[in-house]
């Protein structure tokens, strides 16, 4: 083969070995980005994060929940501290209402609203089937956040059964068709600080 030709034919495999190699990189950067769908989203994005609380903590100034036939009150008193009552007692003379935050309630009590304040939703769908299914016609509990813009609740939240994962809570918010999930440890720890402060308060009487 004379000089030329072997030239030439080097040259061509050359170019052939450069083609492949991009042919190669090309495919393996297709597979490794992430699948778009009609709407140009990628299957891998993160999802958006939704919160369960219409406003952050520090701009609520009470948060009432109803549970087993006694409505919980935790509110903030003039210094933004946190205490705790309960009306369950029937009606009390307006001069005798008084309410005086105690240090241990309010780390208690801020420290378990802060926790339910980074609530997020993990699930969200259309109440198709009956509320009763998901416990939400006759709920254990009734949570009720209140800001100081109005005196009237900035959300209100019926919380539901357990779902069959054990680790998520149904919930629905009012004037809302759709129900939720919520991560379930977060209504344990509601129940675990109406549990502690009403039985220090009943231990102080």
């Amino acid at each position: 083969m004379k000089s030329g030709s072997r030239a030439r034919l080097i040259v061509v495999w050359l170019v052939f070995v450069v083609l492949v190699g991009a042919v190669i990189v090309i495919e393996r950067a297709d597979l490794m980005a992430p699948e778009e769908d009609e709407h140009g989203h990628g299957e891998h994005e993160e999802r958006e994060v939704r919160m369960l609380m219409p406003a952050p903590l520090a701009q609520l100034t009470a948060v009432e929940i109803g549970y087993a036939g006694t409505l919980h009150r935790f509110e903030r008193d003039a210094n933004s501290a946190w205490f705790y009552h309960t009306h369950d007692q029937g009606p009390e003379p307006a001069e005798n209402h008084e309410h005086q935050a105690d240090a241990a309630f309010t780390q208690r009590i801020d420290l378990a609203l802060a926790a339910f304040g980074r609530t997020r939703i993990e699930r969200d769908f259309m109440l198709a089937r009956d509320a009763e299914a998901y416990g939400i016609a006759s709920p254990d509990m009734i949570i009720l956040v209140y800001g100081s813009e109005s005196e009237e609740p900035l959300a209100q939240y019926t919380i539901g059964d357990v779902a069959p994962d054990t680790f998520s809570r149904y919930a629905q918010a009012a004037g809302h068709d759709e129900v939720v999930t919520i991560p379930n440890y977060q209504i344990t720890n509601l129940l675990d600080l109406i549990a502690s402060v009403t039985g220090q308060s009943e231990g102080t009487k």
